[in-house]
């Protein structure tokens, strides 16, 4: 049996990995969670396993009251976090949300494991940092990202010099056909319907944004190295294909299936081998037809900006990220409307260009930028920005 480090696993990514440990020859022998005490101590008395942290310190003694009576070992706050990352497993689930995955995946690279990366924004905010970690330290990184994953299965190295481009696949999110005036009016709980997927709040504005496929060709630049230029993006609303690799010979291999978490990360947990998973099987004639178009980035404008950050090098990208967050954070709450999530990480990338940030060297400097982005992006809502339609 493979043993498994879930790291977020009370998240939509962690119950997807749990039902294929459950349905699969894995053992669970690391755990954890944010701050949903109750859900992580049901799940750690499921599983057993030798270690549960949950990254909130403040819930670290009532953890501890939940499953120390059952012998169950458990810590709190982020020094157990970077502890479990790096425990011996031979798969190690980053399921952490956010810039809080940094440190973790980290810890679990430098300590040379296995990493089926499920959150994007490590390799977003510091991917020359998380690359060089892993190679100096022989550490595997497996993409979990549905479309990354796709990427990874139709990828023939042997064949790299071959590669014409790669292409990720968009959903296009819940606005897909709406107008640039019927997008100023989208609320919350308009842009928290996603039409094919369920995942958490931040990722699903990210996909109604297109932020999330903005995210996805900085990551695939990190992790295919074909360069920015031949990282392409379709929109595919069906969400069957994930993601295809087009080669010189006019050869296009794509990666199919029907749209859940469980397939990607069956096949991260069984690789280099194949196995089984709970989904069901993908009907073509039942799907019918399959559509394709090309990105709109007037109505979606945070593609344009993740390119260009993109261009601009690794501190860009950090404070694209760092921004996005703050953006969503505050369209959640309704102190920016929706169109407003673009605009202000254009404005926060614009005065951090400004000042000067053009690299890092130590995760110390990420960090930095990110604080310093964040801040920015902050006291740019209160520069006259206009009030959510």
């Amino acid at each position: 049996m493979k043993t498994v480090t879930l790291m977020g696993a009370t998240g939509s990514v962690g119950a997807s990995t749990l039902a294929v440990v459950e349905a699969g020859a894995f053992e669970l022998v690391g755990l954890a969670g944010g701050s949903n005490t109750a859900a992580l101590a049901e799940i750690a008395l499921r599983h057993r396993p030798r270690f549960t942290v949950i990254a909130d310190g403040s819930k670290g003694a009532e953890l501890k009251a939940a499953l120390e009576p059952h012998g169950l070992a458990c810590g709190g706050g982020p020094a157990a976090l970077l502890e479990l990352a790096a425990m011996e497993a031979d798969r190690v689930v980053i399921a952490i949300p956010g810039f809080a995955a940094l440190e973790p995946a980290l810890a679990a690279a430098a300590a040379g494991r296995t990493l089926c990366l499920a959150n994007k924004e490590c390799l977003v905010a510091a991917g020359p940092l998380v690359m060089g970690a892993a190679a100096r330290h022989g550490a595997t990184i497996l993409p979990v990202d549905s479309e990354h994953n796709a990427i990874f299965q139709v990828y023939e190295a042997a064949a790299e010099r071959f590669i014409r481009r790669i292409v990720l696949t968009a959903s296009g999110g819940p606005f897909r056909t709406c107008t640039l005036d019927e997008m100023h009016a989208v609320t919350p709980a308009m842009a928290l319907k996603h039409p094919n997927w369920s995942m958490g709040a931040k990722i699903t504005i990210d996909s109604a944004t297109m932020m999330n496929k903005g995210l996805e060709v900085i990551e695939a630049f990190h992790l295919y190295p074909v360069g920015a230029q031949r990282v392409g993006v379709v929109v595919h609303p069906e969400s069957v294909v994930h993601g295809m690799v087009e080669y010189e010979d006019g050869s296009v291999l794509a990666q199919l299936s029907n749209p859940s978490m469980v397939t990607p990360i069956a096949h991260c947990l069984n690789w280099p081998e194949r196995g089984t998973a709970p989904v069901s099987a993908l009907d073509l004639i039942t799907r019918g037809t399959l559509t394709f178009e090309a990105p709109d980035e007037t109505r979606f404008p945070c593609l344009r900006l993740a390119r260009e950050a993109l261009g601009e090098g690794p501190a860009a990208t950090n404070a694209l990220n760092a921004a996005n967050e703050v953006a969503v954070a505050a369209f959640l709450k309704g102190s920016i409307g929706f169109m407003q999530i673009a605009e202000l990480v254009e404005r926060t990338l614009t005065r951090m260009a400004r000042d000067g940030h053009a690299g890092f060297a130590s995760l110390d400097e990420v960090v930095d930028i990110d604080r310093l982005a964040r801040h920015v992006a902050r006291d740019a809502m209160t520069d006259g920005f206009a009030s959510p339609a």
